[in-house]
């Protein structure tokens, strides 16, 4: 099972560190990572592989929120089913 996480907000120090270290904790294995600094404004977008973990989608999310409110920024995820569904169309 994959996912998309976005990261978004003004840039400091430590962002990366503090996502990846919650997703390895999580047993959640990064597959690809771009990110760039537009305007001052910090962007990031993940896809993430949930195989390893026994975490859920939704219990990741919350505890991604709370990581971003600690540091400032906004942290989304969503399932890749979705993106999926959205091409379909």
């Amino acid at each position: 099972m994959k996912a998309v996480i976005t990261v978004l907000g003004s840039d400091k120090v430590g962002i990366i560190a503090k996502v990846s270290s919650l997703l390895a904790k999580k047993n959640v294995n990064i597959l690809d990572i771009s990110q760039t600094i537009m305007q001052d404004i910090f962007t990031m977008i993940m896809l993430v592989d949930f195989s390893g973990s026994d975490c859920k989608v939704s219990e990741l999310g919350e505890e991604l929120e709370k990581c971003g409110q600690e540091l400032g920024v906004s942290i989304t995820i969503a399932h890749e089913g979705i993106f999926n569904s959205m091409h379909r169309i």
